[in-house]
């Protein structure tokens, strides 16, 4: 007479009686126990024409679109007391580099507006890569970046007494397709009491990016500390060098939380330049 099939329970429960049937029945367990489980990945290469937010580091470049994923919100940070975005004052007034005439550009380096300063130093570039933490770490098409940091010398154009006319340093970039955007700059002196560092704020469209108003997130990057070492060796960043000694990203006020959102993937010298690269999400 055939034995019926009672069920995996009751097959289990005989199996468990010999050594050989407690191996076997383990491992059905443990197949079991894993089937139902979904697979996690985050994919960084779709493409979001609408929405806007970034992240960082677990980003991955040239996935397809409609797969899942997720990545990190990066930080939201202070402005500090230089912004140049029109929420607060200088000393001619209300700074504002966002209205100047021709401060959408790539090369941050020279002052526009009738100013004609140029900022000397060591040559970074800055490319952010703009992801969208809410849908699959989508590409963020059509978003802008307004971006500024201090010169070599660690002053702030707009606000700094010897370059309050100055407005280099500052900028604002458009995300391409694939949510990218790109500053040439110069590497970023210390100041004292804070670690190297640039400032950015992140808005909706270009066409908005305006007023801080209309900002949707402020933020901050850096670098990790043995490229600064390096690019303080350059001529022009003797103060640099100097204030840098007093200070560490445990003690630094904004980083001392940590910096894995924000620290930057670094190639070059000191005698050629840097190329600083930072994926970034924001939730849209």
């Amino acid at each position: 007479m055939q034995e019926q099939d009672q069920g995996l329970h009751i097959d289990l429960a005989r199996l468990l009686h010999s050594t050989a049937g407690r191996r076997q029945a383990l491992r059905w367990m443990a197949v079991a126990s894993m089937a139902p489980l979904p697979l996690l990945g985050c994919d960084g290469g779709a493409t979001s024409s609408g929405n806007n937010s970034g992240s960082t580091g677990s980003v991955s470049d040239g996935g397809s679109s409609g797969t899942s994923g997720s990545c990190a919100v990066i930080p939201e940070e202070t402005a500090g007391p230089y912004p140049g975005d029109g929420s607060n004052s200088n000393g001619n007034g209300i700074a504002n580099a966002l209205q100047l005439s021709g401060i959408v550009r790539r090369d941050i380096r020279s002052s526009v507006g009738g100013a004609s300063g140029v900022a000397e130093g060591v040559p970074l570039t800055i490319t952010l890569k703009l992801r969208n933490s809410t849908n699959s770490c989508a590409n963020l098409a059509g978003f802008a970046v307004y971006l500024w940091h201090c010169t070599r010398e660690g002053l702030y154009s707009m606000y700094s007494s010897s370059v309050l006319n100055e407005n280099f340093l500052r900028g604002v970039q458009e995300s391409d397709a694939n949510g990218e955007l790109s500053f040439d700059t110069i590497f970023p002196g210390c100041y004292d009491g804070r670690m190297p560092h640039v400032h950015f704020e992140i808005y909706p469209s270009l066409a908005q990016a305006s007023s801080a108003a209309n900002k949707i997130k402020t933020s901050q990057l850096t670098f990790p500390l043995a490229s600064i070492n390096e690019a303080y060796t350059a001529s022009g960043y003797a103060s640099s060098v100097s204030n840098l000694g007093r200070i560490s990203f445990a003690s630094d006020n904004v980083f001392s939380d940590g910096t894995s959102l924000q620290m930057c993937s670094v190639s070059g010298n000191a005698n050629q330049g840097y190329v600083a690269t930072l994926e970034l999400a924001i939730a849209a």
